[in-house]
């Protein structure tokens, strides 16, 4: 659709595709500066651009947990809050996961959900004692236990969603201080 500004002819079409490729190129992992480069414009028009459609600044939020009896509702809960990366798993699910791999297949797996896990700033961990333990020590970031009970765990347990989303919410507006104050651990009931 082209569009009269005074003088100008605009092309709102060239408009939408400059912007989705900074856009896409920026997720990819290219600075501000190659973007513009690539694109033609100056760096702060991509800065300007990126501000104008903030949504939120701050913390990658990771969630996982297992056995989980809601999965489905907490991961749609999840995803209406912003968390970045979800795994959440049901007692068969998980043993599903496990008999349907070869050991290297399994090995990789594991290896990305920790790559995953290691790029959010906060990993909120719902599983037993041991397993809220064990990703506080593999991850260096903050981790927030959601304690389900002592392992072994055999049988899904029920998450209360709008708790989840408290718990999800409190975590995005404190982000910037615990951020701030380095790394840490903390664990609650829900």
């Amino acid at each position: 659709m082209l569009l009269r500004i005074g003088d100008k002819i605009i092309n709102r079409q060239k408009i939408h595709q400059a912007v989705d490729a900074i856009l896409d190129m920026r997720c990819q992992g290219y600075s501000q500066q190659e973007v513009a480069n690539r694109i033609g414009v100056d760096r702060t028009v991509v800065s300007k651009l990126e501000t104008l459609g903030e949504v939120r600044k701050g913390a990658r939020v990771g969630l996982i947990g297992f056995p989980v009896a809601n999965c489905a509702e907490l991961e749609s809960v999840a995803r209406q809050e912003g968390v970045e990366y979800c795994l959440l798993l049901s007692e068969s699910q998980r043993w599903a996961f496990l008999e349907t791999k070869s050991g290297l297949e399994l090995f990789n797996s594991i290896m990305e959900i920790i790559s995953a896990l290691r790029r959010c700033d906060v990993v909120i961990i719902a599983g037993s004692n041991m397993r809220i333990k064990l990703i506080e020590a593999l991850l260096d970031k903050e981790v927030v236990g959601v304690n389900l009970g002592e392992s072994p765990l055999a049988e899904d347990k029920y998450i209360e969603p709008e708790e989840l989303r408290s718990l999800i919410r409190s975590i995005l507006a404190n982000a910037s201080t615990a951020m701030a104050s380095g790394p840490g651990n903390r664990s609650q009931s829900i």
